[in-house]
């Protein structure tokens, strides 16, 4: 090791079952440094990091942290060697206050009170010093994503990380909390903390690190400074090919398959949508853009049959449909791909083909007579795991087993697999890698060209702009007029987002 080099990693070797998730992974990080760790879904990334905190336990390989041999499989020795990790899925208990969740397990059980003082002074020295502003005596249940973000990194700072390690830090975030998160990581290095930054985001990786690996299919193939790179280098590093998004074509659409004429949905005393009205036609794509929290969430579940409405009436196939529980919708050919994929896409104790028949076990192709046909659903397992390239899966694989973009991989296989009427999608490439995102579009153009009726919710500018025939923004629950795709571009649908509608067209 050199005197600058604060971790290194020699010959990870990591398997599960016949897989191998990392295959002889060699790597350094110097102090001061951000490294980002880039690959598809599935690549290794995850693996490779949790093997680094002690999670789990390498087959063959050695980890030295400032020149110290690292005790495989124990976490606590990790951030006792300086490391702290910030999972893609938060660990917080969310009835406990920021303070409370930040301190817990760096007192002694033995200790008669815990002294909250000097924690509270000390916390807001590490908040100063690193530009992470937090409320301590909020309550993390009220916490917004970005929030909560600051207070696993402010956890792992408290426990003296010097080498800290970010899983999908974005992949939850507003676009304005990941340019904050990303002022933040630039100071933190800049103060000699060494960052290792897992993801698969291209602009990302370009805007805030400094060198990047490339993993692909369990395996080191590349390392780059970032500077003598390019978004276009990378994507073909980390898929192997060149990497190329579908492009909608023109075509007439149909009739309103889905509407909702002036809804309001409440919840707790507050208005989440206000005199929501829109219509989605066969072979077209209405996109709803907005910044998160503007009420998408409840529209998701409106369509989903998960919610009803205040007022308004909702219509669906020509039929007033307010109030049809889910099961009825999903039998009349509605495909949902909801925004949490843990926590309403998949059971993660179920098997992929569970998984992937969950929603219709009871339809004649899966069932029979209150019988299962399990040698019919594998075999439909199979097939949406070969056309969608549903990586580390097989039909008997439990799906707690596989990466997050692979768990969105089979939620949206198992819809776009049965020709539905309508897909309600809902953030539906949030934590894909570059290849799989352009799979994820052509799927959905090739619905629409079927003549699917699709209501995309999305956050991703681009992803709307280049996927939808007609856009409308989201802004505190109220809906703008329609904009054709032929009007759009970035200024006006921004300004749409934010509010400003005088310049929308209706189309």
């Amino acid at each position: 090791m050199t005197p600058d080099t604060v971790l290194q990693l020699d010959g990870i070797t990591k398997r599960f079952g016949t897989l191998i998730a990392n295959d002889q992974i060699t790597l350094t990080l110097k102090q001061g440094e951000l490294l980002a760790l880039l690959g598809e879904n599935g690549a290794g990334k995850t693996t490779l990091m949790n093997i680094l905190f002690g999670h789990y336990v390498a087959d063959s390989g050695t980890i030295r942290v400032f020149g110290q041999p690292l005790p495989p499989g124990r976490p606590r020795a990790a951030i006792e060697a300086g490391i702290g990790m910030v999972h893609q899925h938060f660990a917080l208990a969310a009835n406990l206050t920021v303070l409370d969740n930040i301190v817990i397990g760096t007192e002694k059980l033995t200790r008669w009170r815990s002294n909250r003082q000097a924690a509270r002074a000390r916390l807001a020295r590490l908040a100063e010093r690193f530009g992470l502003e937090i409320r301590p005596d909020a309550l993390v249940s009220v916490l917004s994503v970005g929030e909560k973000q600051r207070v696993e990194i402010l956890k792992a700072l408290y426990r003296d990380a010097r080498v800290l390690i970010l899983d999908e830090p974005t992949a939850v975030l507003t676009q304005a909390e990941a340019v904050r998160l990303f002022d933040t990581l630039r100071g933190m290095t800049a103060r000699g903390l060494s960052v290792i930054f897992i993801s698969h985001k291209l602009a990302e990786v370009m805007a805030v690190s400094d060198r990047v690996a490339v993993l692909r299919g369990g395996r080191l193939i590349a390392e780059r400074n970032t500077a003598d790179t390019s978004r276009a280098d990378l994507a073909e590093l980390m898929v192997g090919r060149r990497v190329v998004r579908p492009v909608r074509r023109q075509q007439t659409p149909g009739a309103p398959v889905f509407a909702l004429d002036r809804v309001d949905v409440s919840a707790d005393g507050r208005k989440l949508l206000d005199d929501v009205s829109l219509h989605v036609r066969s072979g077209e794509i209405l996109g709803i853009i907005g910044v998160s929290g503007n009420g998408q969430t409840a529209l998701a579940r409106l369509a989903d049959g998960l919610a009803r409405a205040d007022s308004g009436t909702m219509t669906y196939d020509g039929v007033t449909v307010d109030g049809l529980p889910p099961r009825r919708l999903v039998d009349a050919g509605v495909g949902r791909i909801p925004e949490d994929r843990l926590a309403e896409g998949v059971v993660g104790d179920m098997s992929v083909w569970e998984n992937a028949v969950l929603e219709r076990i009871g339809q004649r192709r899966f069932s029979a007579r209150g019988i299962v046909d399990r040698a019919g659903c594998r075999a439909f397992a199979a097939e949406l795991i070969a056309r969608f390239d549903i990586r580390g899966a097989g039909p008997r694989t439990p799906i707690r087993q596989l990466s997050g973009g692979n768990m969105q991989k089979l939620i949206l296989a198992r819809n776009l697999a049965l020709t539905p009427k309508l897909i309600v999608a809902n953030q539906p490439t949030r934590g894909l890698d570059e290849g799989a995102i352009a799979a994820v579009h052509e799927e959905l153009l090739a619905a629409r060209m079927a003549g699917a009726a699709i209501l995309l919710i999305s956050e991703d500018l681009d992803e709307v702009m280049a996927l939808c025939d007609r856009i409308q923004a989201i802004f505190k629950g109220r809906l703008s007029q329609p904009l054709a795709a032929a009007a759009a571009d970035a200024e006006r649908v921004g300004l749409m987002m934010g509010g400003h509608w005088e310049r929308g067209d209706a189309a």
